[in-house]
């Protein structure tokens, strides 16, 4: 794997925790002050930095087929796992994996 692949992996990593972090933030804390501290101007600041965090992972996620290559199947996990909630922390195993299977001995 080329160092520039070594590189981008390790930040389609980081932003999977980004990503990933967002969404728990957004549902453990800006819709409970939402709902239950009446607080609902959170929600919008809040979802509005998820959305672009999600779109950027799903483009680096694309951007990564022809970067690492990733395969067409691990981008369309990526994709999926962009979605569901806690899907980035899940992938993100298997991107650690990639970066460690290609350690030198």
């Amino acid at each position: 794997m080329t160092d520039q692949a070594r590189t981008f992996l390790k930040a389609l990593f980081v932003m999977g925790l980004i990503e990933g972090t967002s969404t728990l933030v957004l549902f453990l804390v800006a819709m409970p002050l939402k709902h239950l501290g009446d607080v609902p101007v959170v929600v919008p600041v809040v979802g509005t930095v998820h959305g672009v965090l999600f779109i950027v992972l799903v483009l680096m996620f694309l951007i990564g087929r022809w970067v690492v290559p990733l395969s067409w199947k691990m981008v369309l996990l990526g994709f999926v796992a962009a979605v569901v909630p806690f899907g980035p922390f899940l992938i993100d195993f298997k991107i650690a994996q990639m970066l460690r299977e290609d350690q030198p001995a």
